[in-house]
């Protein structure tokens, strides 16, 4: 896989984000590679758990801007806006596959945590943040409507009014902010980031103890009381940005992203 490794700690399996862009930012191959780790993952019946992290000093940096422009600029005819609508649709369904998955997740935060990065720990179940990790929801800068859950997810875990907030200002929070307002369960408050890594597992493991069928049956009925709202709020922001992502603003934009 050209955009993450997958490894195994007994029951626990660990899905690291590699890049290739600059700190874990996700590039095309992103998009098909999730879906296939977890179909291999769930193929297995040993693996009980999922930790979700970032390679090196970073969660992730989000879209990777740079390998994903070109399919967001020039002249848009119908089949263009056709494609766009189709590649949208492909990167949702890479962070629903994690939120539908059997398997828990719990996202381990350190370093950046912007863009798709917040939407990708917003499909997972649990979110753990090391004391200096930072989240932004940047896309506005950028004059793109998040389309990956983002604006469908957010709400449900940290309220109407934070998402709105975060996704309306682009602004940057640290890691006790994004605890105070629900967008991680907790905060390690320890020398390393590898202690987030560390807990996360830990929590993952004690999952694991439990019965496999009780554990997706939590997700299952969970997800089922929310789920239909937020397939609607997908195939929605996934329509309007076919129809509108494409814009001078955003070309001026991308103009200036140096990251």
């Amino acid at each position: 896989m050209h955009s993450l490794r997958i490894e195994r700690d007994g029951a626990v399996a660990h899905l690291i984000l590699t890049g290739p862009g600059k700190g874990n930012a996700m590039g095309p191959a992103t998009w098909t590679e999730i879906p296939a780790a977890l179909d291999e993952l769930e193929a297995d019946p040993a693996i009980r758990a999922l930790v979700v992290r970032g390679h090196g000093e970073h969660f992730s940096f989000g879209l990777d801007v740079r390998a994903t422009a070109p399919a967001l600029q020039g002249e848009m005819d119908a089949n263009r806006r056709r494609e766009l609508h189709a590649m949208i649709l492909t990167m949702q369904n890479a962070f629903t596959r994690i939120a539908v998955s059997r398997l828990p997740a719990i996202a381990a935060v350190h370093g950046w945590c912007i863009g798709a990065g917040i939407e990708l720990i917003a499909a997972c179940d649990i979110r753990y943040a090391h004391i200096g990790a930072k989240f932004s929801l940047r896309e506005v800068q950028l004059s793109i409507v998040p389309d990956l859950g983002a604006l469908q997810r957010l709400p449900l875990i940290v309220g109407e009014g934070h998402a709105r907030e975060l996704a309306l200002t682009g602004k940057t929070i640290d890691a006790k902010r994004a605890a105070a307002i629900g967008l991680v369960n907790d905060v390690i408050e320890r020398e390393t980031v590898e202690d987030v890594v560390a807990y996360a597992a830990e929590i993952a493991a004690q999952i694991t103890t439990y019965s496999p069928l009780t554990v997706a049956g939590i997700k299952a009925v969970m997800n089922a009381q929310q789920g239909r709202s937020i397939a609607d709020g997908l195939a929605y922001v996934a329509a309007w940005n076919a129809a509108f992502l494409p814009s001078p603003d955003l070309t001026a934009a991308l103009g200036t992203f140096t990251t």
